[in-house]
């Protein structure tokens, strides 16, 4: 069985419905999984705290799988630090994540909508994923910035990937992926509407004025995000049916190192029908 280390912000649906969605794999028999703790980087109890509502009910369910919950607000600790220097502030933290989590055992950890940047220590000592948004040899940035680098660039594809945490933030090694193409004639007749607009406008001015409701921008991040939740799912599997793991930071098949990230294309698209 294969340990998790869950760490969220719990701060939406969408870190409620991927908890949800593993531990019904999990129930049904589908994921050999169990999740030996989940850390939070809020309390639920602090003065400024805009998602308070949406955090509870994500520690309710939490609490009613049964997992244990571990805390430690960032907001509350060390605010005269965080102040002074923020990469001392985080390591200063990261003492206290792994103080607190190194207590349970777990094989690989998942940031599942975890919105602080890990220290390089906790980087270096535990096995995370996190999730990108962008092919493995795609642009780097938020999704807003990788999606209007792909319009910029006149690109043909788009996925998602899941790459290993390491200090170098959002650059570690790709694990595993899927793409999708933003050709073709879903997308043909977008494209060519944005290229009429492009007659009058320039670029800058379209994500000015329209921003994320343009309609191709709004469809290729509809198609990313709708395969986020399969990718993460898929991920875990190819870890706990044990094809593949991780050793000194890079991803092996048995006892093979591979060369690069696992394509799970066809199993997401299939998740999605």
């Amino acid at each position: 069985m294969l340990r998790l280390g869950w760490f969220s912000t719990g701060r939406g649906p969408g870190s409620r419905n991927l908890l949800k969605t593993v531990m019904d794999q999990k129930e049904q028999g589908k994921l050999d999984v169990e999740i030996a703790f989940v850390f939070c980087n809020w309390d639920n109890d602090e003065e400024d705290n805009p998602k308070r509502e949406q955090r509870q009910l994500f520690f309710d369910m939490v609490n009613g799988y049964g997992i244990p919950l571990v805390t430690a607000s960032w907001k509350k600790f060390r605010p005269d630090l965080w102040a002074e220097d923020q990469v001392a502030w985080r390591n200063e933290y990261g003492k206290v994540l792994r103080e607190l989590t190194s207590r349970y055992e777990f094989d690989l950890g998942i940031l599942a909508g975890y919105m602080l940047w890990m220290d390089d220590e906790t980087c270096r000592q535990y096995d995370m994923l996190n999730l990108h948004p962008a092919l493995p040899d795609g642009p780097k940035g938020t999704w807003q910035e990788v999606i209007w680098q792909l319009i910029s660039e006149n690109a043909d594809r788009q996925g998602i990937m899941m790459h290993i945490c390491t200090e170098e933030w959002d650059r570690g090694a790709a694990l595993t992926y899927c793409g999708f193409d933003i050709r073709g004639e879903e997308y043909d007749g977008l494209w060519a509407d944005l290229d009429s607009k492009l007659a009058n406008r320039s670029l800058d001015e379209i994500k000015a004025e329209e921003g994320q409701d343009e309609p191709l921008f709004k469809k290729i991040r509809e198609d990313g995000a709708r395969r986020e939740l399969p990718l993460i799912v898929a991920t875990i599997r190819e870890f706990s049916e044990g094809r593949v793991k991780i050793v000194d930071k890079k991803l092996y098949a048995g006892d093979k190192a591979l060369d690069g990230p696992y394509d799970l294309s066809k199993q997401v698209d299939g998740s999605l029908e």
